[in-house]
């Protein structure tokens, strides 16, 4: 039965216990995360809520509101001082993140298959990068994108959002390390794609209160 029709859950703790999981909680340990908040939900709730949030749904919303891929990467320090390298595309107008991919490499190979999965979102847009390497253009090319240099308005966009995820990133992963062996980034990357949801919730200055429509239904 939906939450419009049985009890509603606030959708600050929906949100809430959706950090909790990206942070490595289980759904149990998270549903005993929420008791204290007097809105108590079984594990099979957080589940949902869970399986609910698809950042790709999420951002094809805005499918029709994307002008270009601004986009750039930055090397950084996680699992005990391994290097990893996040790359992040905006969308120049409105200064949303349109997303967020993790490697262990960097390359075309990988350049490429960040612009595939921002093209299954977003559709055909002109990728703006810096001049500094050659994989952009000849990634462009074999997906048959255009390709231009940034602007220096562009380029302030895209290292302020590097800069400010890059802290973010490393600060988790300090916080949060992984300690299985032979790590893949995933926790990271799970935490990072609630962290970009909520950041573009806060730039489009959406209410807490109007998320419910995003989200959805919920069990308890």
């Amino acid at each position: 039965m939906s939450l419009v029709e049985r009890e509603r859950t606030s959708t600050e703790l929906v949100m809430y216990a959706l950090y909790l999981y990206f942070l490595g909680l289980s759904f149990r340990n998270t549903s005993k995360a929420l008791e204290p908040f007097r809105e108590k939900r079984s594990h099979v709730a957080v589940w949902n809520w869970v399986q609910r949030f698809n950042p790709k749904i999420i951002y094809s919303r805005k499918r029709r509101r994307v002008t270009a891929f601004v986009i750039d990467e930055t090397m950084i320090q996680v699992g005990g001082g391994n290097e990893a390298w996040l790359w992040i595309a905006i969308e120049p107008v409105r200064s949303t993140i349109l997303g967020v991919y993790l490697s262990r490499h960097r390359n075309m190979l990988v350049a490429e298959s960040f612009l595939r999965s921002l093209i299954e979102i977003y559709g055909r847009h002109t990728v703006y990068s810096d001049g500094g390497t050659s994989w952009y253009p000849e990634a462009c090319s074999s997906l048959g994108l255009k390709h231009r240099l940034h602007t220096s308005f562009e380029k302030s966009l895209i290292e302020r959002a590097i800069q400010y995820f890059k802290d973010r990133t490393e600060h988790f992963d300090d916080y949060y390390p992984c300690i299985r062996f032979g790590c893949d980034l995933s926790h990271m990357y799970k935490w990072l794609g609630l962290f970009v949801f909520m950041r573009n919730a806060m730039i489009a200055n959406i209410k807490f209160s109007t998320l419910r429509y995003i989200i959805g239904g919920e069990t308890n």
